[in-house]
């Protein structure tokens, strides 16, 4: 499972869940008659525990592992993360039903007014919906949740005792597309010491001799295609992480996710590199 494909939509659907697990162990509802002296929580009451409290900590679940798992498993020919909304919003819908009608078929013989338990289980369904929806169509909540990590210290192509790989996070950068051994542009920083590479020989463009791995970013979410043309994409590149350029196929680039899937980048505009 890789929790860095986890976004800040699925935080906030973690996040209800939990509060949704608290609130099931809280009071139902508060009365003022006589037959309220054990005042029942959702754990004595089996519809409205499997109905808001269970269907949403399982909405969230299948959420959360569905985005983490590189290829999640269908059920009855639904995603898991489909099911996972869908039991987020009937959570919402049941939750509201809960609140205004707290004792349901119960005679406590008074009056009757949702309890912290019902309040508290409402609120986080509520939450738990929103954040199921809005990780779907909501930009902000589309990021991901936690940072890019760091390339490695010696990505692929860099020799043991190198001061850095080839477009790696403090190496000097070279404009995408240059080739080793091309004079910097004006005003590229030089260190003290350091030695100008040999001019290269000319090679063609793109070719696979003279392409070096490196780490790049992609300025927005971007579609991964399959090596083997196929139209469908096999993953989906998200901004903010770090992804590994291993190849050059035309003008797009093969790329490897952080799971070690590849695929081809088609769409190379703007990204930006380590």
């Amino acid at each position: 499972m890789n929790i860095r494909s986890l976004t800040r939509g699925d935080g906030v659907v973690i996040g209800a869940a939990v509060l949704l697990f608290i609130a099931s162990f809280l009071d139902t509802f508060d009365c003022s008659g006589n037959n309220c002296d054990d005042v029942p929580t959702a754990w004595d009451n089996g519809s409205l525990l499997l109905g808001v409290y269970l269907a949403g900590i399982i909405g969230a679940a299948l959420i959360v592992i569905s985005r983490a798992l590189p290829q999640p498993p269908k059920v009855i020919g639904f995603d898991l993360g489909q099911l996972g909304v869908a039991l987020t919003v009937f959570t919402a819908w049941s939750a509201l039903g809960a609140i205004f009608d707290p004792a349901g078929s119960l005679d406590v013989g008074g009056s009757v007014d949702a309890g912290t338990g019902l309040i508290l289980g409402f609120i986080a369904a509520l939450l738990l919906a929103a954040g199921a929806v809005c990780s779907l169509i909501v930009p902000v909540f589309k990021a991901p949740l936690i940072g890019a990590p760091k390339p490695a210290a010696n990505p692929y192509g860099t020799q043991p005792g190198a001061p850095g790989g080839y477009g790696y996070p403090g190496a000097q950068q070279q404009p995408y597309g240059a080739q080793p051994g091309q004079p910097q542009p004006y005003g590229a920083q030089q260190h003290p010491g350091q030695q100008q590479p040999a001019p290269a020989a000319p090679q063609q463009a793109g070719g696979p001799a003279d392409f070096t791995p490196f780490w790049f970013a992609v300025p927005v979410a971007r579609p991964l295609y399959g090596e083997d043309g196929a139209p469908t994409p096999i993953a989906e590149l998200a901004p903010g992480t770090w992804y590994l350029a291993v190849e050059q196929r035309g003008p797009g680039l093969i790329a490897q996710t952080q799971d070690g899937r590849r695929g081809i980048l088609q769409d190379t505009s703007g990204i930006q590199r380590g």
